[in-house]
């Protein structure tokens, strides 16, 4: 749902975050998702990359875990704005942005919303923004193709981010390598 994986390719920081968390939404905002089902092989792999301290090098954007401390809608102040592109769903959007720290929804997910046939009619980039406070967090395709974004994205199994894509403004990541928003938003797990 909210949920990043990302992995290291060219010695940049990658982050496929789950675009139940990224779908921006018509007035600002964004997410989607089904509910969130995993294989054994996929809950070992986040579980592994969460495991371990990490600790990256600029421009990454370190937070620690007062981050997300409990809120007035689980680990947010607010819940997930209600119109979603993409044909994101918010309940599931909500459940897994703001009440859950590990899991995100199936890898692929992102391929069955309408995030490929929208965003491939657009031109230049495309801003992602926080499904809960509307702040911008990722901004892609940059310094790649939008072909490039998408074959990085489907070999993930989450739209991917690299470095330079990544508002960390609004962005954090935690020592144990989740992916956050400044606001207390999951968005995933990240590796270098």
């Amino acid at each position: 749902a909210c949920g990043l994986t990302n992995m290291v390719v060219a010695k940049q920081l990658r982050i496929a975050v789950l675009i139940a968390g990224l779908a921006s939404v018509a007035s600002a905002s964004h997410h989607h998702i089904r509910p969130a089902t995993r294989s054994r092989v996929s809950m070992n792999f986040l579980k592994n990359l969460m495991s371990s301290e990490k600790k990256f090098d600029g421009p990454v954007v370190m937070g620690d875990e007062s981050i997300m401390a409990p809120k007035a809608h689980g680990t947010s102040a607010t819940p997930v704005q209600q119109n979603l592109r993409y044909g994101c769903d918010p309940k599931l959007a909500d459940r897994i942005c703001n009440f859950n720290r590990h899991f995100a929804e199936r890898a692929g997910y992102w391929e069955t919303t309408n995030f490929l046939a929208d965003a491939s009619k657009s031109s230049g980039e495309i801003t992602f923004y926080d499904s809960n406070s509307g702040k911008p967090l990722f901004v892609a395709p940059r310094g790649r193709s939008f072909d490039e974004f998408v074959r990085e994205s489907k070999g993930h199994g989450w739209p991917s981010f690299r470095d330079e894509e990544v508002d960390w403004d609004y962005v954090r990541i935690l020592p144990d390598g989740e992916c956050v928003s400044v606001d207390g938003t999951h968005l995933g797990a990240c590796a270098a």
